[in-house]
Order: C-alpha cells, then sequence, then structure tokens
C-alpha cells in the first residue's frame, strides 16, 4: 500500500517512469522503500536542496500513521549496464 502510493508519485514525477523500481524491506518494525530511477531523473525525484523528496517522504510519513506504521524512503540511482 505504501510502495504503491510511492510508485504513483515517483511516477508522475520522472521522465522515464519504466525505470521506476520500488523495492519494500522490513527492518526492526519500521517499512523501509529504496527507490531506484534513471540517472537524469534523480534532479526532478531529490528536487532543489531536497525539497520534493522531503515532501514526498512527508507524504509516506503522514500516510504511515493512520496505520501507526514507521515508514522511511530512500533514493537510489538505477544501475545500468555501464555502471556494472
Amino acid at each position: 500500500m505504501y510502495k504503491e502510493l510511492l510508485e504513483y508519485i515517483v511516477k508522475n514525477l520522472v521522465s522515464y517512469p519504466d525505470q521506476v523500481h520500488i523495492t519494500q524491506e522490513e527492518k526492526d518494525a519500521r517499512i523501509v522503500l529504496k527507490v531506484r530511477v534513471a540517472k537524469e531523473d534523480m534532479g526532478r525525484v531529490i528536487g532543489k536542496e531536497g525539497r520534493i523528496i522531503r515532501s514526498i517522504r512527508e507524504i509516506i510519513f503522514a500516510y504511515a500513521m493512520k496505520d501507526s506504521k514507521k515508514v522511511s524512503v530512500d533514493v537510489e540511482e538505477a544501475r545500468t549496464e555501464e555502471n556494472v
């Protein structure tokens, strides 16, 4: 449910929505969502001085509060064949 919301938000921000991949892990009663986007879209997701990612994290955090869950969001650059 958190993963789907995050995916919807991020895919509508980026230029390459087909390269958006989100993984979900549970660590110590916390849900960690890891977002991978294309290198070209990193700036769109993070924003100037981190404003966009901060806003995304606040939305996910507020949504998780209704279930008394703790959710964090991490952003990673998608690996390309050249980076492997």
